[in-house]
């Protein structure tokens, strides 16, 4: 498909190819592999007080040194953290990374008990996506009611660094809720 020309949510619009992509072939998408899910938190994760631009700069890195974003893998890298924090193509950030390790042990303790990752999320939107009318992005919510209660059950559950904001933005790239605006070429495909 021809995607130079489209139109899309106002914040995909700046130019950079690569966040047109994550825009174009992933943001808002629901999405029901766990593995891809625990990428998607942990990326959230790092973006906190950062430019998503900044994270998807350094994602293939995350994605190596996290070896594609294996939770059942990542559960025992607590040994591993100061090898990590040493790599200059990572965000270095302490208790980012630590997150996403504990992360990695709530959510196969999860597994444990006969969940996924797929149903847990998708359970709080009752299997299907919330679809918001937006104009543009400045109306893009930074939070809701909903986040505010999966962060709760979350935290609960044994993540961290999973505060509201997080989860809602958590929410949109995994299609939870569909956030395209209604003038974007992707707003009636979910």
């Amino acid at each position: 498909m021809q995607t130079v020309n489209l139109k899309r949510c106002s914040w995909a619009q700046n130019g950079n190819l690569l966040l047109q992509q994550y825009h174009d072939n992933e943001w808002g998408r629901p999405c029901y592999n766990d593995q891809k899910l625990f990428e998607l938190l942990s990326l959230e994760i790092m973006q906190a007080g950062l430019s998503w631009q900044t994270v998807l700069n350094k994602r293939a890195a995350f994605q190596q040194v996290f070896v594609n974003f294996d939770f059942y893998q990542i559960q025992s890298f607590s040994a591993k953290l100061p090898e990590i924090m040493q790599n200059p193509h990572l965000i270095r950030n302490r208790l980012k990374l630590q997150a996403i390790i504990n992360n990695a042990q709530a959510a196969v303790a999860l597994t444990q008990q006969n969940h996924t990752l797929a149903d847990y999320f998708w359970n709080f939107v009752a299997g299907q996506p919330i679809k918001h009318h937006l104009t543009n992005s400045q109306k893009l919510p930074k939070i809701d009611s909903l986040a505010k209660q999966i962060s709760q059950q979350m935290k609960k559950d044994g993540f961290k660094f999973v505060g509201p904001v997080i989860i809602y933005s958590f929410m949109q790239a995994a299609g939870l809720v569909n956030d395209h605006e209604i003038s974007c070429y992707l707003f009636d495909k979910f």
